[in-house]
Parts: C-alpha cells; sequence; structure tokens
C-alpha cells in the first residue's frame, strides 16, 4: 500500500510518500501507527503523538481503530485548523 505523509509528520519521517507491505498482524490505522514507528527513530518521532495524527484511507478521513485491509493509499497528517 501506498504511505503518503503530510506538514510535519512528512518532516520528521523525511519523506513525502512510500509503498510499505505491513505484516498481517496489522489491521488498523492505530496498528500501523504503532509498526511505523517501531521502524525507525524518524518513524517515532513523527508519531511520537499518535493520538494527535489523522489519518485518510483512499482520501475518506477515518478514525484510528479503522481497518486498513484492501487500502490503496493511507496519508497521515497533523490536526489542522481552518480559517
Amino acid at each position: 500500500m501506498k504511505v503518503k505523509y503530510f506538514a510535519w509528520v512528512r518532516e520528521r519521517v523525511g519523506k513525502a510518500e512510500e509503498t510499505i507491505e505491513p505484516p498481517a498482524s496489522v489491521r488498523t490505522v492505530e496498528e500501523l501507527i504503532a509498526w511505523l514507528s517501531g521502524q525507525s527513530e524518524a518513524y517515532a518521532h513523527a508519531f511520537e503523538k499518535p493520538k494527535v495524527i489523522r489519518a485518510a484511507i483512499d482520501r475518506a478521513h477515518v478514525k484510528q481503530d479503522a481497518a486498513i485491509a484492501g487500502a490503496r493509499e493511507i496519508a497521515f497528517f497533523p490536526p489542522m485548523t481552518g480559517g
């Protein structure tokens, strides 16, 4: 699946996007964040406060308990404010 990173998440990870293959035991957005956090210090830093990270699956905003099975694209971004 393709993973995209935006704003300071991208800056901390050090890349805008990548293609990953998480293990079958990773079933939700929350589990994906935990798995990514264990991949390197950069990911651990990007996801150090996982509850503030927002996610989208195939361009639809989702909660962290959302299943990732069948996702073509997952995006991670910080909370946003509008004005």
